[in-house]
């Protein structure tokens, strides 16, 4: 019997764990597939307060890891397999056992979608990007593309003019699905470009330079070219990692966990934090704030019962 356990080990489960470990309550953190979530596949990050010379994504992660083992957290690697919240205490299946806990964390996070072409892999972290918040900075009188329709990709593409000299918007139809004022002030923006009924056949790069251009495919006449260029940003949406709670946690349509300010999801004693329920920010420190809301509130639940 644990008094909490926490799924996710990127910036919300890891903070979520250092305040629930400060507070005596032996936190038991379950990792996921992927320890850090999307800072584990990030190369440089510049953003998070405290680092003036920025840090790798996977250094933040691990010393953020090793603050809550300092603390007492137990932190195990591997995934959850199934998760019971109809009854109480809730149940987690892990590693071949059934762990039972008084109060749960969920910081599945979400992962982006991606492309699924040769080189996209090769070149995440160099050249490749989901976030251009995150790597805007890197692209400074640079080319880069933006693969997307949406609101997202419009609002990318019109971040990235504040660094790079031009910004391609690559759209596999002839118009866009984002806002009309979303819309308008891009297509009077003099750095962007739009490449309509376009799709990314391949991202072609070197050991050296990572990304230098990427290979479209015209979906009408199949045509193809390729296109110099530093950067692609993929913005065609993320999937929260929430599939084990449906059915049992209240999500909504998209499929991120539903919860109200304090991080409550419909089941009381269940807390959700980071990007399995914020769609908005998405952020690492907004991530890391969540997740220590959800264990302060892990906190005072678990009170009650002293």
């Amino acid at each position: 019997m644990r008094d909490v356990v926490i799924l996710g080990a990127g910036p919300a489960g890891l903070t979520a764990g250092i305040y629930a470990a400060r507070a005596n309550l032996a936190p038991l953190l379950v990792t996921g597939p992927h320890f850090g979530g999307q800072l584990g596949w990030t190369t440089e990050v510049e953003n998070f307060p405290g680092f003036p010379e920025g840090i790798l994504g996977p250094e933040l992660m691990e010393l953020m890891k090793r603050q809550a083992e300092r603390f007492g957290t137990e932190v195990r690697i591997g995934d959850a397999t199934e998760v019971v919240l109809s009854s109480y205490p809730f149940r987690i299946a892990f590693d071949g056992e059934f762990l039972e806990t008084k109060a749960l964390i969920v910081a599945t996070g979400a992962s982006p979608r991606l492309l699924a072409v040769p080189g996209e892999q090769t070149f995440f972290g160099r050249g490749v990007s989901t976030c251009a918040t995150c790597d805007g900075f890197f692209y400074r009188g640079k080319t880069v593309i933006v693969v997307g329709g949406g609101d997202s990709a419009v609002e990318e593409g019109s971040f990235l003019t504040r660094y790079a000299s031009r910004v391609h918007i690559v759209h596999r139809r002839d118009r866009l699905r984002a806002s009309q004022i979303l819309q308008d002030r891009a297509m009077k923006n003099e750095k962007i470009s739009f490449i309509w009924d376009t799709v990314v056949e391949e991202v072609l790069g070197d050991e050296q330079s990572g990304v230098t251009a990427a290979r479209l495919r015209q979906v009408k006449t199949g045509a193809e070219q390729v296109l110099p260029v530093d950067g692609i940003f993929i913005a065609i949406g993320h999937v929260p990692n929430t599939r084990l709670f449906e059915g049992q946690l209240k999500l909504d349509q998209q499929g991120y966990i539903v919860t109200d300010p304090a991080m409550h999801t419909n089941i009381e004693g269940v807390f959700a934090c980071g990007d399995c329920q914020d769609y908005v920010f998405r952020q690492a420190i907004t991530a890391a704030g969540t997740g220590c809301m959800a264990a302060i509130e892990a906190e005072k639940f678990l009170a009650k019962f002293d």
